[in-house]
């Protein structure tokens, strides 16, 4: 017998495995009527997190984007499987952030290029 996936309820939603990855995701009730798949047992400080990337549990246990800034330093919040998921590219969570490490992997390959070959002591005749 086939191992099967398993599903179990948690917060009126499912445990889902990612499509990119394998690793479990948690499909939840957002107010807006609609579904999110939340990386399952996180809760950073929202603080950490980017105010349009943060999800709060409201009384009826559906999730809403917590955008208050700055946020409580005790509020807890989740976020999005698809930002820990490590199949999947990072959004661009922060334009400048995202300029500056590119021109870092560009610096850090210049840093691990050979050195040119030094040139002959003796240039051949030409002629």
């Amino acid at each position: 017998m086939g191992a099967a996936k398993k599903s179990t309820r948690r917060l009126g939603g499912a445990r889902l495995m990612c499509p990119y990855c394998g690793l479990p995701q948690e499909r939840v009730p957002t107010l807006e009527h609609d579904w999110v798949l939340l990386e399952p047992d996180m809760t950073p400080l929202a603080h950490v997190v980017p105010a349009e990337h943060r999800w709060i549990e409201t009384s009826d246990g559906r999730m809403t984007v917590y955008g208050v800034c700055p946020p409580d330093p005790f509020q807890r919040c989740r976020i999005e499987h698809r930002l820990a998921c490590p199949e999947q590219a990072l959004p661009d969570l922060w334009p400048w952030l995202t300029s500056l490490r590119g021109e870092n992997a560009r610096q850090a390959e210049r840093l691990n290029e050979p050195e040119p070959p030094s040139p002959p002591e003796e240039w051949p005749d030409a002629g």
